[in-house]
């Protein structure tokens, strides 16, 4: 059922979108680097890897240095425009395609990198695979400004990761594992619409008592 709604949906935003896509695409093809789109490889259901396209907001060679695969607060490596486009999280709509082509779901756990995924506990790895990573789901509603959680930490960017947010996420993904249904998958959709437009709500705390508790070396 989640299929059949992600198919629809994804192609109704597709259609939707396509005028301001096309708006964007000329912005970053005369401005910045002039490149229009990244393709990063990710792991999807099953540990099977894909391309997760996104509008290009950071430099070419962005990987190689600074933070690498991790984005810092105000990091000098994203372009102008990108931060328009990541703030608004509009760079990561071409992701529309990967659900169109079964790559990912509307909802699921953020597909990572090969790199990143390290950073999830041995003993939670197979339970995510288990499913199709989404365009949003609970770990991005709740990790929504990640560059600050990072910053605030006091921790070094590998060591945060790899201490409290990795396992954290990975508890968040378990708890969704474990709640998937047509009325989970509609709420996170929901929320993560009304916490682009007001950022600092934690109206899925009122809707979801379940959720994990925040470990304390997590500041928001």
């Amino acid at each position: 059922m989640t299929r059949f709604l992600d198919i629809i949906l994804s192609s109704i935003a597709l259609l939707v979108f396509l005028p301001f896509g096309i708006v964007i695409a000329l912005i970053l093809r005369f401005t910045g680097e002039g490149e229009i789109f990244y393709t990063q490889e990710r792991i999807g259901k099953n540990g099977k890897t894909f391309g997760l396209l996104k509008f290009a907001t950071m430099l070419k060679n962005s990987p190689a240095i600074g933070a690498g695969d991790i984005t810092v607060k105000d990091d000098p490596r994203v372009l102008p425009f990108g931060k328009f486009l990541r703030k608004s999280k509009l760079n990561e709509v071409p992701q529309i395609i990967n659900i169109l082509i079964g790559d990912m779901s509307v909802v699921g756990p953020r597909p990572q990198t090969l790199k990143n995924f390290d950073y999830f506990p041995e003993s939670d790895k197979k339970i995510i695979l288990l499913m199709r990573p989404g365009l949003t789901g609970i770990g991005s509603i709740m990790f929504r400004d990640e560059e600050s959680i990072v910053a605030n930490s006091g921790m070094s960017i590998e060591q945060c990761y790899r201490e409290t947010i990795g396992p954290y996420k990975a508890q968040l993904e378990k708890w969704y594992n474990e709640r998937q249904n047509i009325v989970t998958y509609i709420l996170i959709i929901v929320i993560t619409a009304w916490v682009i437009i007001k950022p600092q709500s934690e109206i899925y705390r009122k809707i979801w008592h379940s959720l994990p508790p925040l470990p304390d070396t997590l500041q928001y």
